[in-house]
């Protein structure tokens, strides 16, 4: 293809769109169409992997159109158009994914009826697999099977057909679909319940590790990875804090054990325009490590709590620590964690409350040992009904390899250093069941982090640390051993102090109670008199 002069486009004028949220109501309908005649689990993968199509096919279209119009300017003459327009490298070389034509969702709306929309689903699913390696083996083929109602599925087709994923000026298309995803990943996860925990964190406890950790440049690992939230998470925390352009300045490493969870976690990543090895296949991060050389910068996680069937070896190096108990999993993924980190490592994880404090079988002489290796770095007790799929009340570990300065990083010198943080009176509830960490919340946790630690982000804020009572305590290791290796920050925060009032105030309020006081005064011999009359006619 000759070369050709780019010209500016104005985005405004390429792409047109509902908004998120607009798209969103349409699609939860289409769920809505599958539900009660298939299970959740399954019209999850339905329905994700037709809004996945549909971006897609959108995003390639609306490439395709934006070709065009710079063909045209360019002087190209329409009888050799169509030769360029099919020119994959044009798409490619956009981040666009290469879609065939029998996969172009146009194609399928217009054959739904006449071809079998079942089969045409499939077998589109397949060519873009075909055509795109990063999506090998990750999009759904489910759809040309006897138990899915044909009728049903070609209606959906015409539902999904209103939704168009192109973007505004201020929004890219990739950004509306991630947002119509995200927003579908976390409404199955309600309608699975517990299960629906094995694949969705919520946003506010994903947010508070990352603004935590910074993940700005490095390799980035969850080894329970669901759906991909946590990198997800990171790339947006470096857009807002570096621009688009320097997602690319992290690795992404993943596991997941859940075959269709695994498929997810692709296709997010992909609608989200990230490249991230969540390895060829699924599998079980304890018995089949898939990335058993990776020395990570940063580990972000949020494995299943307390599992008690887990693939436990005894002779496994990475339980350097201590070999953790049969019934409970939570001390071999913390000693998973501690394995992958590189020197200067650090890691956020998500775990059940009984995780700071437990003493049955050798748990407890496993944290001793952690904390006498001085990995700990923080520890947050997070408020409760965050995790609308668990009751468990939860709370936060930070590790890390290296708690001194770090040379050029000019880090406060924290080594024999615990920072305690109670977080369980913060948060809003969103509705009735649910309660989320504020933006003022976020902050105000990643901010005394970041003093503690003092980060870069903490000196140009002009952030310093201070013990608060009822909320944050620096300790050292000698007064954790005081308190047996408990790692509750309830211990060690203290009480709030009460805040103290000026004399006028502390007079007003002696006044008002006194005046209750007599009040009740009263009430009570009017009581009393009224007894002693009624007692007297009883006896008379």
């Amino acid at each position: 293809m000759p070369p050709r002069k780019k010209k500016p486009t104005d985005q405004a004028e390429l792409f047109t769109a509902s908004s998120a949220k607009e798209i969103q109501a349409i699609l939860w309908k289409t769920a809505d169409k599958l539900r009660g005649s298939i299970d959740a689990a399954q019209y999850k993968e339905f329905v994700l992997g037709l809004i996945f199509l549909k971006y897609v096919s959108d995003a390639f279209e609306e490439r395709r159109n934006e070709l065009a119009k710079e063909l045209v300017e360019d002087g190209i003459s329409e009888d050799r158009l169509e030769e360029f327009l099919e020119d994959r490298d044009e798409y490619t070389g956009a981040h666009v994914f290469w879609v065939p034509e029998t996969a172009r969702w146009s194609w399928i709306a217009a054959n739904a009826k006449s071809q079998g929309v079942g089969k045409l689903l499939d077998d589109a699913m397949d060519a873009v697999m075909a055509e795109n390696a990063s999506l090998k083996g990750v999009l759904p083929k489910i759809f040309n099977r006897d138990n899915v109602d044909q009728k049903r599925l070609a209606e959906l087709v015409d539902l999904i057909s209103d939704a168009r994923f192109g973007g505004t000026e201020d929004k890219p298309a990739q950004d509306v679909l991630g947002e119509v995803y995200e927003y579908f990943l976390g409404n199955f996860a309600r309608a699975e319940g517990k299960r629906g925990g094995e694949f969705y964190t919520p946003q506010s406890v994903v947010r508070l590790i990352v603004e935590i950790l910074e993940p700005y440049q490095g390799r980035v690992y969850d080894p329970a990875c669901g759906s991909g939230g946590m990198f997800v998470q990171a790339a947006k925390f470096i857009e807002a804090h570096r621009g688009r352009g320097h997602k690319t300045d992290i690795s992404i490493f993943g596991q997941e054990l859940n075959e269709r969870t695994w498929r997810l976690a692709k296709m997010n990543l992909a609608i989200h325009g990230i490249d991230g090895n969540l390895a060829a296949r699924w599998g079980d991060t304890f018995a089949d490590d898939k990335h058993p050389d990776l020395k990570a910068d940063f580990v972000m996680a949020n494995p299943p709590f307390n599992i008690k069937d887990w693939a436990r070896d005894e002779g496994d190096p990475r339980w350097k620590y201590g070999v953790p108990p049969k019934n409970n999993a939570n001390y071999a993924w913390l000693q998973h964690m501690v394995a992958k980190l590189g020197e200067r490592g650090t890691a956020g994880i998500v775990l059940a409350n009984g995780s700071m404090s437990s003493q049955s079988s050798g748990e407890g002489e496993i944290r001793q040992a952690m904390v006498e290796a001085d990995l700990v770095a923080c520890m947050v007790a997070l408020p409760s009904q965050l995790f609308r799929t668990t009751q468990i009340p939860a709370c936060l570990w930070f590790l890390t390899k290296d708690k001194t300065p770090q040379g050029a990083k000019r880090l406060t010198e924290r080594r024999g250093e615990i920072l305690f943080i109670d977080a369980r009176n913060m948060g809003e509830m969103a509705d009735r069941t649910e309660r989320i960490l504020t933006d003022a919340d976020l902050a105000k946790i990643a901010g005394t982090y970041h003093a503690w630690r003092g980060t870069a982000s903490a000196r140009e804020e002009g952030l310093t640390y201070e013990d608060e009572p009822g909320f944050c305590f620096s300790a050292d290791l000698e007064t954790v051993r005081e308190h047996g290796y408990v790692l509750t920050p309830g211990r060690y925060v203290g009480a709030v102090e009460a805040e103290e009032e000026d004399a006028e105030a502390v007079a007003e309020r002696i006044a008002m109670l006194t005046e209750e006081l007599c009040g009740l005064f009263e009430k009570s011999a009017d009581l009393a008199e009224t007894i002693r009359k009624q007692l007297g006619r009883v006896n008379g």
